[in-house]
Order: structure tokens, then sequence, then C-alpha cells
């Protein structure tokens, strides 16, 4: 059974500010507060894990231990089967130190050709507390890549992922509606388990 997180400020152990909106927007209705790594002043630990769920224990843990608070982390990613999987775990670093997802976009683009546009965004959330216990929770969404990317909304790859059974992509969609399908949602309703009673 889920460590229960009873209320109380949740450290998010992220720099990313996409992700940091969304993750509070999806716990806020718990009653809990959050605050960022970087306000707590804790940088960002290296991401040395070889998957999804290694990286995201790796994080949370790292800024659990440094902050005195339980914290929740998140490692994401776009994985494409005719690209062997990339970006996968190095979603991010594609897009180079500048964050140039657009650049990174075009990449993706680039390899992938006229290959198959089949594709997933898989996210990995780890609730980790200052006394080294950690839960992780692995959502993922099915779907496929759209040329060129489509809407303004959203960050990372969002402008080029459709899922499956939708014509909007991620781009597109209103907060909300993304929020009720996605790979961060389908792994915040089983980490939900540690909030207690759903709102």
């Amino acid at each position: 059974m889920a460590r229960r997180l009873a209320g109380g400020v949740l450290a998010l152990a992220t720099h990313n500010p996409g992700k940091l909106v969304e993750i509070a927007d999806l716990v806020e209705p718990y009653g809990i507060k959050t605050q960022s790594a970087a306000s707590l002043g804790v940088p960002e630990p290296e991401e040395t894990g070889a998957t999804f769920e290694e990286n995201a224990c790796l994080k949370a843990l790292a800024v659990a231990t440094a902050s005195g608070l339980p914290a929740l982390a998140d490692d994401s990613g776009l994985v494409v089967p005719a690209l062997g999987g990339a970006p996968g775990i190095y979603s991010a670093r594609w897009a180079g130190p500048e964050r140039d997802f657009a650049a990174a976009m075009r990449r993706v683009e680039r390899e992938l050709g006229e290959r198959d546009q089949a594709a997933s965004f898989v996210a990995a959330l780890a609730l980790a507390w200052p006394d080294g216990h950690v839960e992780c929770f692995r959502g993922e969404v099915e779907g496929r890549l759209t040329f060129p990317p489509r809407g303004t909304r959203g960050f990372g790859y969002d402008p080029i992922f459709v899922a499956a059974g939708r014509a909007e992509t991620f781009g597109e969609m209103a907060p909300a509606e993304k929020h009720a399908i996605s790979h961060r949602a389908m792994a915040f309703r089983l980490l939900a388990a540690c909030f207690g009673r759903a709102p």
C-alpha cells in the first residue's frame, strides 16, 4: 500500500516551468502546496538513470534529502519506436542547453524521415520522503507524430504529438483536456493514492 502524504508542502524536483505548472495544478485540489526545487535553492541532480523511473527516483530523492520535504519528480519524454525509442530519456537533452524544443522537433522530423510515425509519451512520477522512502508511478499515452508542429499550448514536444483517437495535438488542446488524457495525468492518478481521498 502506498505511503500517504498528509497535506503540507511538496517540493517539486524540476526546473522546467511547464512541468511546474502542470504538476502544481494536479496536486492543488488535494490541498497540497508546492515549492520548486529552484525556489528552495536545490540544484537539479544529473540524470544518470537508464529508465524514466530511475531518473524520477534519483531526482525526487535528491530534492527530498536536500530540502527536508517530501519531493515529487517527473521524468518524461517522447518515445518513437522507429527511432529505436529515441529521444526517450534524452528528450530534454535533444533540446540542448537552451531548451530549444523547436530544434528538437525538427530533429525528430529529420531523423524519422518517411518511417512510421507511431509514438508515445511516457511519464514516471516519483514521490520521495527525506527518510529515503520512494514510490514511483508510470503513465503512458499512445499516439502518432504530425508535422509541421501545431499549437502553442503545453511545452516540449506537445505540438507534434496527437494522442490515439484525437485530432488535435497536445499543443492545441486546452490544459484541462490535456490533463484528462496525458501520460502525466495517468501517472498522477496512480500517485493520487498517496494523497488520500480524491477531491
